[in-house]
């Protein structure tokens, strides 16, 4: 297996002038000395961070699903739930096996399934005084429309949305998986790019010819339809006469369905079977022909459909 030893952190990216301003990972060694690095191509696969929303207490309570040592401690932290809840008090001993998990995406829900194994299947084993306890997936309860407002050593204050009402919840650890920011290094980029680090099809920052970014740092901007529609019109009047024929309609939606996915996502939520369903007039009935406004309205809808995309690790799967 390959290791690797990282010795410096980028903490800036000089976009102008083409460098990187690094400092050292080994304070004891090195210091805080800063170098500069020219670089002619950069990648930039620096993630991303957990974002706390600058939530009271998340930052000194929770812990998070983020790195490999994080698992680490996740682990060892509800092995010593369980070492703590051999006590006398049964309320103490409920407070110090409830987990609760702050965030129900992916991440949050993927993780309270594989902690419930972990629980039933092995630690149920080795701790026998707590098998008389309730654990049973009937007995994770999902808390939606409620916003965590502060957490403190042992307990996490949640307020519903709705009613404005705010509780109390005693907890043993708490995982936060409620999404995540932008690192700190990048945010400074893009204020000097004047924008996200949105790729183009090259994978290159856009008007940034030598910067690749990749995974959870990086972004796309999916064009809309209506943007490129009279450049699409006209590319597809092969003979220039002002409308679209049935079949130059069919041809031109062919390229659009690969360029623009979101045309057959509205498709399908429109229960159309393909899309010469477009061609309708006012009163339903098909067309034989369509003009440029014709055209424009068939596909004026389209965009509606564009979604923004998650987290390039919650999809890597």
């Amino acid at each position: 297996m390959v290791k690797f030893n990282f010795v410096r952190q980028c903490v800036k990216i000089d976009a102008t002038n083409k460098k990187v301003i690094s400092h050292s990972n080994d304070d004891t060694v090195l210091g805080k000395t800063e170098i500069l690095l020219d670089y002619d191509y950069l990648v930039i696969a620096k993630g991303a961070q957990v974002n706390t929303f600058n939530t009271p207490g998340v930052t000194e309570h929770c812990h998070f699903l983020k790195e490999v040592e994080d698992v680490q401690k996740i682990k060892r932290g509800v092995i010593s739930c369980f070492e703590k809840a051999d006590l006398p008090n049964q309320e103490e001993k409920i407070m110090k096996l409830h987990f609760v998990i702050v965030g129900g995406g992916p991440t949050g829900v993927e993780f309270a399934a594989e902690l419930y194994d972990f629980v039933k299947e092995d630690l149920v084993k080795i701790y026998p005084m707590v098998q008389n306890l309730k654990f049973q997936r009937d007995g994770i309860e999902v808390k939606i429309g409620c916003r965590v407002i502060g957490v403190s050593e042992k307990e996490i204050a949640v307020k519903v949305k709705l009613e404005g009402i705010v509780s109390s919840i005693p907890y043993g650890m708490v995982v936060w998986s409620a999404g995540t920011g932008t690192r700190p290094v990048i945010k400074n980029f893009m204020e000097q790019i004047g924008q996200s680090l949105a790729t183009d099809e090259w994978l290159r920052v856009e008007g940034c010819d030598s910067v690749y970014p990749l995974g959870d740092c990086a972004t796309i901007h999916q064009r809309k339809v209506m943007e490129d529609i009279s450049v699409i019109f006209s590319a597809a009047d092969k003979d220039n006469s002002g409308t679209l024929t049935v079949k130059e309609f069919q041809d031109v939606i062919k390229d659009i369905l690969i360029r623009y996915p979101q045309l057959e996502l509205y498709l399908k939520n429109k229960h159309l079977r393909s899309a010469k369903d477009l061609l309708k007039d006012s009163q339903g009935n098909d067309m034989k022909e369509v003009n440029i406004e014709g055209f424009k309205s068939a596909l004026s809808h389209v965009d509606s459909q564009l979604k923004g995309l998650p987290a390039t690790a919650q999809v890597a799967a």
